[in-house]
């Protein structure tokens, strides 16, 4: 009907929708139009947007997918807004980083059948950090989180807040509806309330578990040696630099993830 050009059609690729909204077919369509508009309407967060580049974001840990999964087998993706240096990496690439992110944990069957979950710690939010989130990228982040990507996300918990913090959440109040707001959980410093979601056991050391922190370069270096799995990346418009097609990346290619 014209209103999107997905770049595949094939079943694979069109069951992540399908997962995401319960096999209903009609809301599926929608959220595989709202995807592709929300490509078209932000090109900033994929145009010639860099693995390599994005990758230094790593090693400031601030996202982290861990490699093991919550009680549910969901997986947990982390943001330690504290470690954001403003003057080191833009908002925008905050995003390109999560659209990153979640282009791969939806490659995993797993996780589209099952969902995941989001922990903000914002220990160490800053006003100069508050002050780049705007009304506007506040809503794109719902969008993200609700209407177009393919992700089934179901909860969002938020440790360590401050006062600053209302300042921001007010920027995404007028976004969220009632289911959405009832998938948000404020923990604070209490890290007893944390637990009553997740399991100690599939925490980090940091907020009363036992595993010790790992930063998102692991996570994506584990995919990008597949080569399918950067084939996809790529057929979304992600670029790699030559330093990636090296013969220890190809002869890695037959890893699964």
């Amino acid at each position: 009907r014209g209103e999107c050009s997905p770049h595949r059609t094939d079943d694979a690729f069109l069951l992540r929708f399908l997962r995401a909204r319960f096999f209903v077919a009609e809301r599926a369509h929608r959220l595989l139009v709202n995807y592709y508009q929300f490509k078209e309407d932000n090109p900033e967060f994929y145009d010639g947007v860099n693995l390599r580049q994005l990758l230094r974001m790593g090693d400031d840990a601030i996202i982290t997918v861990p490699p093991y999964r919550e009680q549910n087998g969901r997986r947990i993706l982390l943001y330690r807004i504290g470690n954001w240096d403003t003057e080191k990496f833009s908002i925008i690439e905050i995003f390109q980083a999560t659209m990153i992110v979640l282009e791969l944990a939806i490659l995993e069957q797993r996780a589209q059948i099952l969902g995941g979950i989001c922990m903000f710690d914002l220990g160490g939010l800053s006003l100069q950090q508050a002050w780049n989130m705007t009304p506007s990228l506040a809503h794109k982040m719902v969008q993200i989180m609700v209407t177009s990507f393919p992700m089934k996300v179901h909860a969002l918990h938020i440790v360590n807040e401050s006062w600053i913090f209302d300042m921001v959440y007010g920027l995404f109040k007028p976004f969220l509806d009632d289911r959405m707001k009832e998938k948000i959980f404020f923990h604070g410093d209490d890290m007893e309330s944390l637990h009553q979601h997740i399991d100690p056991k599939h925490l980090p050391e940091r907020y009363g578990g036992v595993h010790p922190d790992y930063n998102y370069r692991d996570w994506v270096e584990n995919f990008e040696k597949n080569p399918q799995i950067r084939w996809e990346l790529e057929s979304l418009g992600y670029k790699d630099d030559e330093n990636e097609n090296n013969g220890e990346n190809q002869e890695s290619g037959d890893t699964k993830s």
